[in-house]
């Protein structure tokens, strides 16, 4: 190594110790459905200016971590989950996007169930709340063109891969699976076009039961075989639904 290398090399130790201060956060779009809408899980922020608007949910990454982790960390304190989905969408790095300095923040998005095991995690933090992705308008930070770009990404994956199916109760009825699509695309579907095509797809198993408790005929219940997708997948499979 020349003496020129390793002064460029001081040199941009100085400039990222001296300079180049900047942190790097991760942010959690978490995806719920419940009443028949798309809800994310939001907190109350306490941090000026933005002190009780909602935000979404996140934190800096810790030096011994990478955002991945970052993430599983937080997913895992808010929501109580180790092992749901989970996929990073983007960079947000506007110079003023955070009032204590430099802040670049990978976005992430999850999509969990809204069960009683996570409704009974969620009234241990007072700060915690899902609400509508609808009747959002604002939210502190950057958070809303993170919460619209991940949710531009949920709605294309959710054509391309069977993803849909982490939001919904292991078992669920045909017309819960349309629902499902339809207020997450804002669309209208065909009965049945939507049954047609999954039919085809050959990755439902109806497990020989029906709704209880219902005031109307009850409806076959159904899950996602997740051993015939993968095969499906390798052999090359498109989903497109």
């Amino acid at each position: 190594m020349s003496v020129s290398d390793v002064q460029n090399i001081n040199t941009w130790i100085t400039q990222i110790n001296n300079d180049y201060k900047t942190a790097v956060s991760v942010d959690c779009v978490i995806f719920g459905y419940d009443d028949d809408a798309i809800k994310i899980l939001v907190s109350k922020c306490d941090m000026p200016p933005f002190k009780d608007e909602f935000s979404l949910l996140g934190d800096i990454v810790r030096p011994e971590e990478t955002t991945d982790e970052a993430a599983k960390r937080v997913l895992m304190i808010k929501t109580g989950f180790t092992d749901v989905f989970l996929q990073q969408v983007q960079v947000f790095s506007n110079i003023k996007r955070h009032p204590l300095g430099r802040v670049i923040t990978v976005a992430y998005y999850s999509l969990i169930k809204i069960d009683e095991d996570h409704l009974a995690h969620l009234e241990k933090d007072a700060y915690l709340q899902w609400i509508p992705v609808s009747e959002v308008k604002s939210l502190a930070f950057d958070h809303y063109e993170i919460m619209h770009t991940c949710f531009q990404q949920l709605q294309k994956q959710i054509r391309e891969q069977p993803i849909g199916f982490n939001l919904l109760p292991k078992k669920f009825t045909l017309h819960q699976l349309q629902r499902l699509y339809e207020v997450v695309l804002g669309i209208e579907l065909d009965k049945r076009n939507f049954r047609r095509k999954l039919s085809t797809l050959g990755i439902l198993k109806n497990i020989g039961e029906s709704q209880s408790d219902v005031s109307h005929r009850p409806a076959k219940l159904y899950s996602f075989d997740e051993a015939v997708y993968e095969k499906k997948k390798t052999a090359g499979f498109n989903f497109g639904l």
